[in-house]
């Protein structure tokens, strides 16, 4: 019974996942955010560059909750007319709070509302910014989709930055997580809030794997006097492939 009790357990694997992550881009100079998992739908689409009747909406099946009230509504529309320039720029787009709220479908909102707090508090770019965290998708599951999973955002503003800092800051952590044998490589892709956008892909093992999604952010989200590289990434493919090689290599 004592031998039982002196075994202490290990982290998720997730979790251990997450730790590495964020260690690795500590080293870039990069900070953590989080944000809510149940998020309304001006930061989660509107403010995204995602309008009501913009087709990427299609792409993302969403869990939407009942009961938001007119009062949230306002008081979130109260906050963000009070939020800085970064929205008074989305302002000028014509869109409008609204009172639905929903299970968040990427942690794409938690940048919104991280330059949000910065530029309430005077703080002006450049930002360093990554978000893990639990997103949700109102699908079916299989061997490669889930109703839940983990992402990992990031997020880089500054005056100068360019689609070669973000393929540099990838393969730098991809070859800290998986070793330094890694190659990566961009294909053009469509995300309605990057403009170019891109798939990130790593090959592993002779084979290219898709990875991330990302891009030079678009002109209306965030600041308007910067340039801003951002990415997302699936924690479960890429903790899958990182032990998947411990395995292979003994």
């Amino acid at each position: 019974m004592s031998q039982i009790l002196d075994k202490k357990g290990h982290l998720h694997p997730i979790s251990a996942a997450i730790m590495q992550i964020r260690e690795i881009f500590s080293e870039l100079g990069f900070e953590v955010a989080g944000g809510p998992e149940i998020e309304d739908e001006w930061h989660n689409f509107d403010a995204l560059n995602i309008p009501k009747d913009h087709p990427a909406r299609d792409m993302q099946d969403t869990f939407w909750l009942q009961g938001s009230s007119q009062k949230n509504a306002d008081q979130t529309r109260k906050n963000t007319e009070n939020d800085g320039e970064i929205i008074q720029r989305r302002s000028a787009l014509g869109q409008r709070v609204s009172a639905r709220n929903l299970l968040r479908t990427h942690t794409s909102p938690v940048q919104i509302r991280y330059m949000e707090k910065k530029l309430k508090a005077g703080v002006k770019p450049p930002y360093r910014v990554i978000a893990p965290g639990k997103v949700f998708r109102n699908e079916a599951t299989d061997a490669t989709h889930e109703a839940q999973f983990f992402q990992v955002e990031g997020l880089f503003v500054d005056k100068n930055v360019s689609l070669a800092h973000l393929k540099g800051t990838l393969l730098y952590f991809f070859k800290k997580f998986f070793g330094e044998g890694v190659e990566i490589r961009l294909r053009p892709s469509f995300f309605s809030f990057v403009e170019p956008g891109v798939e990130v892909d790593v090959k592993f093992n002779g084979k290219w794997l898709e990875m991330a999604g990302a891009g030079l952010v678009h002109p209306n989200v965030g600041p308007p006097e910067c340039f801003q590289i951002g990415w997302h990434g699936r924690l479960h493919r890429i903790r899958f492939r990182s032990r998947y090689r411990q395995i292979a290599h003994g």
